[in-house]
């Protein structure tokens, strides 16, 4: 029953999935190369904006892995030919996670001062960080909308629609990132860092009234909420709480490294924003060939397809290894070159070279992590992907900081932390996937 599982098949839902996924960290690091460059309180700028970004992407992590679950139960549904038994399920989903969204926006927006100074800022950073959040926290219920009809194209097997709304959004939020951060002179006023969050919010509404309409008028799928709730949603909300609890592992660690960042000073958060971003970016230019293989794997499970799920996890992971490699090896060619994009301070950048070649390294890394936890998302894995990420947050990733913290490493202990951690993360994956499907392929 195996399919024939070609690159080019691949590629056609990967490389829309790339470019879609690429969207969100380009968000913030157009906010991060022009909010570096500007004239006044520079570094101060950069390092809020590494702050509030890394806990807004908390929550975009959080809840955004609704896209996952939808994509999941709908992507198996349509290996089982029985699509037209899910249809009413994806309304309901939207409805509960914007829900959820909007009241995590009345709780935090009136206590953005404790929540930064929790992440240690204080002084002008956290003057900064306020300003920024207060205005960016508007998009995120739009984020969340966007990335659950994301969910469901993916589960219809379909990636182009999501490359064509991440596109628009990224561009859109480039041009106005330019005009309303430096200003146009005599017609609009620069408004530096409140004039990155204002881009990235019309940016995020506008990605989420495209999706809408293309939702509507390209899908099958209805928007119209009826009640009683579907028979998957139990499923759904498993799924959503399991990914809930791991994210909120995964966001442990990037608050000790955000936290700790900040305190060794403004250098060093405004150098671990630089390259948290790229990190980021890389991760998300992998996340093509985790989609397709979130996508694929769902489809191959719930047609017992097991033959075709083996190979598509073999061929998976040499395009992840390759691109991996590619992209740590442009980054060694432009070394000196990237960092200057996103500031000219002496300081942050010899920070910033000091741990660049570490952020470098794990591409390779990374993007087998990502893509094997891809797969586990499409097959509903869910509960094993949190319990994984819990330990290797509790068992690698903190006493691995501490330990070189100790020795007085700096972002150094913070790179080497995140290093063993996608190695954590990562090898069980591989294994117990192996162990699991390649004896029944072998009965298939």
């Amino acid at each position: 029953m195996s399919t024939n599982i070609t690159l080019k098949k691949i590629n056609k839902l990967a490389i829309p999935a790339l470019i879609a996924g690429i969207a969100e960290p380009l968000l913030s690091i157009t906010d991060t190369a022009i909010i570096g460059n500007i004239s006044e309180n520079a570094t101060e700028s950069l390092a809020a904006v590494g702050i509030v970004g890394a806990f807004i992407s908390m929550l975009i992590w959080v809840f955004g892995q609704i896209r996952s679950a939808i994509s999941s139960i709908v992507s198996q549904y349509v290996g089982a030919n029985k699509l037209d038994e899910v249809k009413g399920l994806p309304a309901q989903a939207i409805a509960i996670v914007v829900l959820g969204s909007l009241i995590i926006l009345a709780i935090s927006y009136p206590f953005a001062k404790q929540i930064f100074q929790f992440y240690n800022a204080s002084g002008t950073v956290l003057e900064y960080c306020v300003t920024y959040f207060k205005i960016r926290i508007f998009g995120f219920p739009f984020s969340l909308f966007v990335f659950a009809v994301f969910g469901i194209f993916r589960g219809l097997q379909n990636t182009y629609y999501p490359m064509i709304i991440a596109i628009i959004g990224a561009l859109l939020n480039v041009f106005l990132d330019i005009i309303l951060v430096y200003g146009i002179e005599g017609y609009i006023p620069a408004m530096n860092i409140e004039g990155a969050a204002y881009a990235s919010v019309i940016a995020q509404i506008t990605m989420a009234i495209i999706a809408l309409v293309m939702l509507i008028k390209k899908t099958p799928i209805s928007l119209k909420i009826g009640l009683p709730f579907h028979n998957e949603v139990p499923r759904l909300l498993g799924m959503i709480g399991n990914l809930f609890i791991r994210t909120i592992a995964l966001n442990t660690a990037l608050y000790f490294a955000t936290s700790y960042a900040t305190d060794y000073g403004k250098e060093y958060i405004a150098a671990y924003t630089i390259g948290i971003n790229i990190w980021l970016l890389g991760a998300f230019m992998v996340d093509g060939y985790s989609s397709a293989g979130n996508i694929l794997s769902g489809k191959f499970l719930g047609a017992k397809d097991y033959s075709s799920l083996v190979t598509l996890s073999n061929k998976l992971l040499k395009y992840g290894l390759a691109t991996g490699v590619v992209i740590g090896l442009i980054g060694f060619v432009f070394y000196n070159f990237i960092g200057q994009i996103f500031t000219k301070d002496p300081a942050v950048l010899e920070q910033f070279y000091h741990v660049f070649w570490i952020v470098l390294v794990t591409q390779p890394i990374s993007a087998i992590t990502f893509i094997f936890d891809g797969m586990f998302k499409g097959m509903g894995e869910m509960k094993y992907l949190r319990n994984l990420l819990i330990l290797s947050t509790g068992l690698v990733f903190i006493p691995t900081l501490l330990v070189f913290d100790y020795f007085d490493l700096k972002l150094v202990a913070i790179w080497i932390a995140f290093t063993l951690w996608m190695v954590a993360r990562g090898l069980p994956l591989i294994i117990r996937f192996r162990n699991k499907f390649i004896p029944l392929a072998e009965h298939n």
